[in-house]
């Protein structure tokens, strides 16, 4: 019932494009019939609404959705190195050169999301979206405390963190190949002791 197009002929087309496939659709549509809704959700949508609708009820079922998505692009892969650090996150579980390190599920999420895009500059509001979602309503500064207490569990100084970079007015990233490393690879093949 859009100009020029259907929404079904629209969700056909997101679904065939290989770059949209993934998109998130949710139809609001004044199509009232059983068929009609089993249509739509046969062609590829993830929810339909019907005319008159609650927005809050839209905005619901939008967050949903978009924790699904958020959920189905997160999953593979679940374990994560770099450096000494591993994070299994089918496992729920952190280890620094094999020792189990105990994180909160907030630190666990935000070290997810670094490990997972290596030498990236996150913006805390990044980091907020990428580890606590959408809905997540405290200040962007709190990820500092958290960044802070994550620098305590896995930096060997955490004055001098060789993982969690602070990138001056950005935010965070967390190094592929940990400050040290290098060097001591370097002493190794020189022949010195690590």
């Amino acid at each position: 019932m859009m100009p020029k197009r259907s929404g079904w002929e629209l969700t056909r087309l997101v679904r065939a494009d290989a770059h949209l496939a993934t998109t998130p659709i949710l139809m609001l549509t004044a199509r009232v019939d059983d068929a009609d809704k089993l249509i739509g959700l046969d062609l590829g949508a993830d929810d339909y609404v019907t005319k008159p609708f609650n927005p809050q009820e839209v905005v619901a079922r939008v967050r949903a959705i978009l924790r699904r998505a958020q959920w189905s692009a997160q999953t593979p892969p679940t374990v994560f190195q770099v450096g000494g650090l591993r994070l299994n996150a089918g496992e729920h579980t952190v280890t620094l050169d094999g020792r189990p390190v105990d994180l909160t599920p907030t630190e666990f999420a935000l070290l997810r999301a670094m490990m997972a895009n290596p030498n990236y500059a996150f913006t805390r509001s990044e980091l907020i979206e990428q580890a606590l979602g959408y809905d997540y309503e405290g200040l962007e500064r709190t990820i500092d405390s958290h960044i802070k207490n994550l620098r305590r569990k896995i930096e060997p100084d955490p004055a001098n963190p060789s993982y969690i970079e602070t990138v001056v007015g950005v935010g965070y990233r967390l190094r592929a190949s940990p400050i040290g490393e290098g060097r001591q690879r370097d002493a190794a093949s020189a022949g010195g002791a690590p």
